[in-house]
Parts: structure tokens; C-alpha cells; sequence
């Protein structure tokens, strides 16, 4: 007996980073390349008749998504619900309230009981019975500290020490399920918003013990488990081969760091000590991210935009011009010539390396006031030289804070 099912994580729909609002839906416009993302895996569930949909955690990009994005995310559960395929709904990071008894953003489905909707809030064993499939699947949503500290007197405990006992509860909890809960007989998946040692950022950096509690690769790899469909990291990746354990990645690229990966949900047939996979590429918006340098003063704009690419490649694109140039010769520099060149494309950021200005103070005649707040921001994390992935990082977690008011509306 085998169980056909669709795997997909971190949707974060209302992510609008880049671009303009869409005039015919008046949504931001990557609000509408993540929905038609979304529109696609639900379209597919539907087209294979899969038996059960995962969807591992990270439904919006906070906790307080806006009413239009809850509706245009209900819109989809609903098709599946109407198509009576079982859709499972585990609570990420970004989708649970912050204090103990506030609704998390996927409560409604749960409160309103939609049919064949299911949502994952606590550690659990899905059975048979609810699920209307003949699977098991054991849901860990994702751990706060902050709830823990609430139930579990944790004084003069360090930070270490709260992520161990945390870890260990988990572990205890897992293992209980384990031995005295599940049907050997029956297929079992774990899903889990969670970070996992071993498992690797979109940067290629080793994820590490920090905020973030970090499951040990052999919890999750248990051959107990037939499938693991993971959620929270945004790069598709596998873990570990048998049993399958699967990192979806996020549907649609959040910032440049992602610019380089594939998008897109995992189909899965999944049968008691054996699991076939294969990771689907959806059709996303592409990120071009390019890095140019101009060194002779007298060729200096010829030799900048030869080594751009023809516009019609980078037509709908989103766009990312690093130039690095000697100080003195930003003069030079023709920054119209270059988004002309770009007309045709989604969006276009033009950065600027100024050699041998990274450790000095504002260039002369050049005043704060004219530097807007991210380039300030970049121009001091440069000062401070921090790595190119790192400052995009920052930068993009900087738009989400200073161009979202508690309304929606620009905070600057």
C-alpha cells in the first residue's frame, strides 16, 4: 500500500520586496508571483490526485498577515478542501503567535473545522481515522522558547542549557510517540519546522547552534520514519537518502541569496520501509545578480556595459548590478545609461563598490541627508566590511522593518 502525497514548505505569500503593486489586482506584484507559485503546487495536487498535501510551516512572512493575504491563502486551502484531498497545515516560526494563548495565523481552519483541512499546532501522531488516509504522520511544529520558559522553570539556566532541555523534551516526546503510539504496519512521516544539523542556508553556511533550536540529523532519520518532510530552510536539499529526509525549499525566491536555487514541492509515493521522491520545479520570476567592474578611466562607461548582458535576458527579471570602480572616477559613471539598458526589467538595484573607500567616513560633498536609510545602512555595514551575503541579508530584513507600518502602510 502505497500513499501519494504532495510536500511543500515556506510560502511566505505576502512578501513584496521588490517591484511595484500589480494594477489589476492591486496586490504587490511579488505578491502575485508567490501566490501563482502557490497556484501552481495547487494546481498540481489536484492534477495527480495526490492522497495527502503537507505543508510544512511558513505561510506568511509575520504573525500578523493582512486580511487580503489570510483571504487569498483561504482561496487555496479551499480548493483542496472542495477536491476532498487531506491537506495537513503545520505551524512555522512565522505563522505562531508570539504569546501563549493568542491564535496563530492558520488557526481559522482549524476553528472553523473546513473539511479535510488539518492543522498542526502541538506535537502529534495523525492517524488513519482523522486523516481519511491510510498513513501516519507525526507533525512537530515549531518550538518556541518563550512557550517552554512559560510551562518549565528554567531560573539561572542558560541559553545552552534552555536548548538542551528543550531539545530533550522534544527527544522524550518523539521517542514516546515512537514506541507507543504508531502502527508498525502503516506508513509513518514526520514533519517538522525546524533547522537541522547538517542542513545548509542558501549562503552555504553550516547551520549552527543560535536562535534557532537545531534537531540532530539521527532524530529525524530514524528508519522508524518513512518519509521526513521538513520545512524552515529555504534551500531545497536531502538530508538523508533512507529514509528520505527533505528539506521542500521555500516556493519562490525571498532576496538574492536565493538567487541561484530551484524552487518548487515534493512528490512522493510513500509505502512502509520504502519511499520514492522527486523534487518539482515550479516556474518562478528570475533573479539575475551580476557583478561588473570598470578600471581604465578612458573606457570607463565602454567597458561597463559590455559586460552587461543583452536586455532582452534580463526582460522580467530581477536585477542586481554590483560596479566596483576607483573612487575617483565615480564621476564617470552614468547610472542612467545603465537602467536604460534595464527598461524592460521587474526591478533593477545598483550597488556600488568604491575601492579604497570601504573604511573611510562619507565621501567629501557628499551629505547624510542625501543618502537614503538603506544606503546608509549599507554604506556602515561595508565600513564595518561585512561579507556581500551578509549585507543583503541585512539589507533585506532592514526593508522589512522600515517600509512596514503595523497598518501595512510604508513606516518611512
Amino acid at each position: 500500500m502505497s500513499v501519494r502525497i504532495l510536500h511543500f514548505a515556506d510560502a511566505h505569500i505576502d512578501i513584496a520586496n521588490y517591484g511595484r503593486h500589480d494594477p489589476q489586482t492591486g496586490l504587490p506584484q511579488r505578491v502575485v508571483d508567490f501566490l501563482a507559485a502557490l497556484d501552481q503546487i495547487i494546481d498540481a495536487a489536484l492534477a495527480e490526485r495526490v492522497d495527502l498535501v503537507i505543508f510544512a510551516g511558513d505561510a506568511y512572512k509575520d504573525r500578523n498577515p493582512q486580511p487580503t493575504f489570510q483571504r487569498a491563502w483561504g482561496e487555496r486551502m479551499m480548493r483542496l478542501s472542495r477536491a476532498g484531498i487531506a491537506t495537513l497545515l503545520l505551524v512555522g516560526n512565522h505563522d505562531i503567535a508570539p504569546a501563549e494563548n493568542r491564535a496563530h495565523t492558520l488557526q481559522e481552519f482549524a476553528t472553523l473545522s473546513v473539511p479535510h483541512v488539518f492543522v498542526a499546532d502541538k506535537l502529534k501522531l495523525w492517524t488513519p481515522a482523522e486523516l481519511g488516509v491510510p498513513v501516519q504522520v507525526l507533525a512537530l511544529p515549531w518550538v518556541t522558547r518563550s512557550r517552554f520558559l512559560a510551562r518549565y522553570d528554567m531560573t539561572g539556566k542558560t541559553l545552552d542549557e534552555i536548548h538542551d532541555a528543550i531539545l530533550d523534551r522534544i527527544h522524550e516526546a518523539l521517542t514516546s510517540t515512537l514506541e507507543g503510539e504508531v502502527d508498525p504496519s502503516l506508513p509513518l512521516i514526520l514533519t517538522a519546522h525546524a533547522s537541522v544539523h547538517g542542513a545548509r542556508l542558501s549562503s552555504e553556511r553550516n547551520i549552527m547552534l543560535g536562535h534557532d533550536l537545531t534537531l540532530s540529523e539521527g532524530l529525524v532519520s530514524d528508519p522508524r520514519f518513512d518519509y521526513v518532510a521538513l520545512g524552515h530552510i529555504h534551500k531545497h536539499q536531502v538530508l538523508n537518502e533512507q529514509p528520505p529526509v527533505v528539506y521542500s525549499g521555500s516556493i519562490e525566491r525571498i532576496d538574492f541569496g536565493e538567487a541561484g536555487e530551484a524552487k518548487g514541492y515534493v512528490l512522493a509515493e510513500v509505502s512502509r520501509g520504502h519511499t520514492r521522491w522527486r523534487f518539482m520545479p515550479l516556474e518562478t520570476r528570475r533573479f539575475v545578480d551580476l557583478f561588473v567592474s570598470a578600471k581604465n578611466a578612458d573606457t570607463f562607461m565602454d567597458d561597463i556595459m559590455a559586460q552587461l548582458p543583452e536586455a532582452e535576458r534580463v526582460a522580467g527579471a530581477i536585477c542586481r548590478v554590483q560596479i566596483e570602480f576607483a573612487q575617483e572616477h565615480e564621476a564617470l559613471l552614468d547610472e542612467k545609461l545603465i537602467r536604460d539598458h534595464f527598461a524592460e526589467a521587474f526591478d533593477l538595484r545598483l550597488l556600488k563598490h568604491r575601492l579604497g573607500s570601504e573604511k573611510s567616513r562619507l565621501p567629501s560633498g557628499l551629505a547624510i541627508e542625501t543618502l537614503s536609510p538603506y544606503e546608509l545602512l549599507e554604506f556602515y555595514w561595508r565600513y564595518k566590511e561585512r561579507p556581500d551575503t551578509e549585507i543583503d541579508a541585512l539589507l533585506a530584513l532592514a526593508r522589512d522593518v522600515l517600509t512596514t507600518g503595523a497598518d501595512g502602510s510604508s513606516a518611512i
